[in-house]
């Protein structure tokens, strides 16, 4: 089918469903396994369920699905990538807890490459149903109004993508006025659905977007209030509007109760309405909502991009994060093997084992690693993406800066992992030296410990101080028991070392 491909190109294409009855003929079909996301969802701590405020993250780029990729050259929705150059990319996943990718088409399936690498950061993917204007209205009145089975149809379907397609469940707006009787179906619909989802999907979620109130009239009301808290109790959780004041917050959160870190708080970065904060003056939305220990819903960050341009956009898209970073806590891995190569699923030339395989701009973030869960910006030493070479993938890691004379030790915090401590661990590392005196510097990986007590939900941008530091020591060869799996490896070359 031609949604599946790309009717030019002949390329596999992510694609939308555009109407109620495009979603109920749905059926998995072969030609679009391509969409199936490849990578499970990672675990990480703290859990999801934990009663930490969490940050939600509503990707809404130029219209998503809606924008000629070809001509803007941007790739976005190219499963296996293209030849983009300064395109978007995502890469601050230790910061979120939860990625929705949104589009004003009826039925958004994520796009796989967003989902894969979402996964691999241990971060949930949700799609959106979405109903609008006359159209919408015609659509809720045809499933919500027309009864029980009719609704559950629905439901049932948008379970059965998730699952198929293996994203982790759907933000769900109703932006259109309901009739008596389709708003009477609306808190059952979402029951169910949020049964269905969670039976269908491990750890899946629907979340409600603040809009219709409980006598069907459409009028957002930036908070949780007794007008749309029926829709709050029958899912997940509430992605409230943007316009809110501080007084919103204090209601919602007596409101919310026990539930109150379910309650995701609308930030608009582009700063429509009269909202608080926006730009790089988001962090004041995010400094009230964690006052109140809510949740927090950031829409639309590809501000950056949008409107302070492509050219400086790494540099730009750091800043913005880095002023929001005190208040989005952090979640660690807590899975071994730990394996990466920072590349950030784009680059200017392809490396493999430290070679420049292919000159030219390439683009695709399923393909993007894991990335230091603590950007050093600040201090003497500052780690920094490297797109001129790399030992596989577009980009490495660079740690810059200026050692003291007499200084002999200097660390940069690059990862948090909450596990038992194994009682032998395995680490190697490849790196490159450069400046005026390499030969004076050595380069080796730290690993610290502390208590279990201190481990489980706390903050780790905030822990104490560790209870042991351990300073691996270099084996001259490798184990035995490891010697054939390192044997297929390659051990450093083209300038890189491998300890």
């Amino acid at each position: 089918p031609a949604r599946h491909f790309d009717t030019r190109t002949t390329e596999p294409v992510s694609f939308f469903l555009s109407s109620l009855e495009e979603l109920l003929a749905w059926q998995p079909n072969s030609n679009d396994d391509f969409n199936v996301s490849t990578v499970p969802l990672a675990k990480c701590q703290p859990l999801l369920r934990s009663k930490r405020p969490r940050t939600l993250v509503c990707h809404d780029m130029r219209g998503g699905y809606l924008e000629d990729r070809h001509v803007l050259g941007r790739g976005e929705m190219f499963i296996q990538g293209s030849a983009t150059r300064n395109p978007y990319v995502f890469y601050h996943w230790q910061y979120i807890d939860i990625f929705v990718y949104f589009s004003h088409h009826t039925v958004t399936i994520p796009p796989v490459c967003w989902t894969n690498v979402a996964h691999r950061n241990g971060v949930p993917v949700l799609g959106t149903f979405i109903t609008e204007w006359t159209g919408g209205e015609k659509l809720c009145e045809a499933f919500l109004a027309g009864g029980e089975e009719a609704y559950q149809a629905v439901s049932e379907q948008l379970a059965r993508i998730a699952q198929h397609y293996r994203f982790d469940g759907w933000l769900v707006n109703v932006e259109n006025t309901l009739s008596a009787a389709a708003v009477r179906n609306l808190p059952p619909f979402l029951r169910h659905l949020t049964a269905q989802v969670h039976s269908a999907v491990p750890g899946g979620l629907v979340i409600w977007y603040d809009s219709v109130l409980q006598n069907g009239a459409l009028r957002w009301q930036n908070e949780l209030n007794e007008e749309n808290r029926v829709f709050f109790d029958a899912c997940d959780g509430l992605f409230t509007n943007y316009n809110w004041k501080e007084e919103h917050l204090e209601r919602t959160r007596r409101l919310a109760g026990p539930r109150h870190t379910d309650v995701y708080v609308g930030v608009d970065v582009f700063a429509r309405g009269d909202v608080v904060g926006g730009g790089f003056d988001t962090d004041k939305s995010l400094r009230l909502i964690r006052q109140h220990d809510l949740s927090a819903a950031i829409f639309a960050p590809g501000w950056v991009y949008e409107h302070l341009g492509e050219e400086n956009f790494l540099h730009n898209e750091n800043k913005f994060w880095g002023l929001l970073a005190e208040y989005l806590p952090t979640h660690s891995i807590c899975t071994l093997p730990l394996a990466t190569s920072f590349s950030l699923g784009m680059g200017t030339s392809r490396f493999l084992a430290g070679k420049e395989e292919e000159a030219g701009p390439w683009y695709d973030l399923s393909a993007q690693e894991i990335q230091p869960l603590y950007p050093e910006r600040e201090g003497r030493l500052s780690t920094s993406f490297c797109l001129q070479d790399a030992w596989c993938g577009g980009s490495s890691l660079r740690l810059q800066g200026t050692i003291s004379p007499g200084e002999e030790r200097v660390a940069i915090r690059l990862f948090s992992l909450q596990m038992p401590a194994p009682p032998k661990l395995f680490l190697t590392l490849l790196y490159k030296l450069e400046g005026p005196h390499p030969d004076e510097v050595a380069v080796a990986l730290e690993l610290t410990t502390w208590d279990s007590g201190t481990c489980h939900e706390g903050n780790v941008t905030s822990l104490p101080e560790p209870n042991s530091r351990h300073h691996p020591r270099f084996l001259p060869a490798p184990p035995p028991g490891l010697s054939k799996l390192l044997a297929t490896c390659d051990r450093g070359s083209h300038g890189w070392t491998s300890r």
